[in-house]
């Protein structure tokens, strides 16, 4: 069986990329290798390491479970920060038969400006394939919404609420953030339980999602997420009124200042026991 190489970042979503990785499946005998380097934030943004590594998890998650959909056979790994040094620890160790790189177009992309492509050709003797991939310009295979909860994580009226944009037309994926703490001392040992269980009940409800620990501020949670994934929608889960932390802090206003996608406020009543739990 043939392997194949997928060097790529922020448009391992792109519609031509997906393109190419159809287009070889259909020929059979053939399986795929994702390798998503680390992309660090930008400059004046603090983010810890955990969540950079996260970030590019999420992506290869999300890949991974959109090719199974179509019954494509691959597996993934997040890469070293340096597409270089990333792809040719990928090649020293599957001695793949074909190596894609997938980037913006020149005007755009930092892997280009450092001639990744040519780099990856000399070094490594293998058949490279460069694809460019122009998300402002293209029609998205996957509509991506992200989801920012805490608390409110797995309520009822969240999980319905994402059933149904889920059902309204056409393949979605959710980007699931859960803060490390709500501003009342949760432990990050808790928010990855919360997000634990979120995901656990995405997938029940048959919803390609994955997810990642934010940054203890949602807001900045938010916004470095909004920064590293191209988003449709944002959907912001809180506790009702005076209870709800986000809501005191204006944080649906500030995000839906920061950002051109929906933003939507889902409230969620923890406090009511849902069915499965009644």
């Amino acid at each position: 069986m043939r392997e194949v190489l997928v060097v790529a970042n922020r448009t391992l979503g792109g519609a031509k990329l997906l393109e190419a990785v159809r287009s070889r499946a259909s020929g059979g005998d053939v399986r795929f290798r994702l390798v998503v380097p680390e992309s660090k934030p930008s400059a004046g943004l603090v983010i810890y390491d955990e969540a950079v590594r996260e970030a590019a998890q999420v992506r290869v998650d999300l890949a991974l479970s959109a090719m199974a959909h179509e019954s494509i056979e691959g597996s993934g790994e997040v890469g070293d920060s340096d597409p270089f040094l990333a792809t040719m620890d990928a090649v020293a160790t599957r001695r793949p038969d074909e190596v894609i790189i997938s980037t913006h177009p020149a005007l755009h992309s930092g892997w280009l400006r450092r001639d990744l492509v040519e780099r990856i050709d000399n070094a490594s003797g293998l058949p490279v394939e460069h694809i460019v991939v122009d998300l402002e310009h293209e029609e998205p295979p996957f509509r991506v919404t992200l989801v920012l909860a805490n608390k409110t994580s797995s309520g009822e009226e969240l999980i319905g609420h994402l059933s149904e944009m889920a059902a309204s037309g056409g393949p979605h994926l959710f980007i699931a953030v859960v803060p490390q703490t709500d501003g009342s001392g949760g432990a990050p040992g808790e928010a990855r339980s919360r997000l634990a269980k979120m995901l656990d009940r995405l997938s029940a409800a048959g919803l390609l999602s994955s997810g990642m620990i934010g940054d203890p501020d949602p807001y900045t949670a938010a916004i470095y997420a909004l920064e590293l994934f191209r988003v449709d929608d944002v959907v912001i889960s809180t506790l009702p009124g005076e209870r709800s932390g986000w809501l005191r802090s204006n944080l649906i206003e500030r995000v839906r200042g920061a950002t051109a996608a929906r933003v939507e406020h889902i409230v969620v009543d923890a406090q009511t026991p849902s069915p499965a739990s009644a």
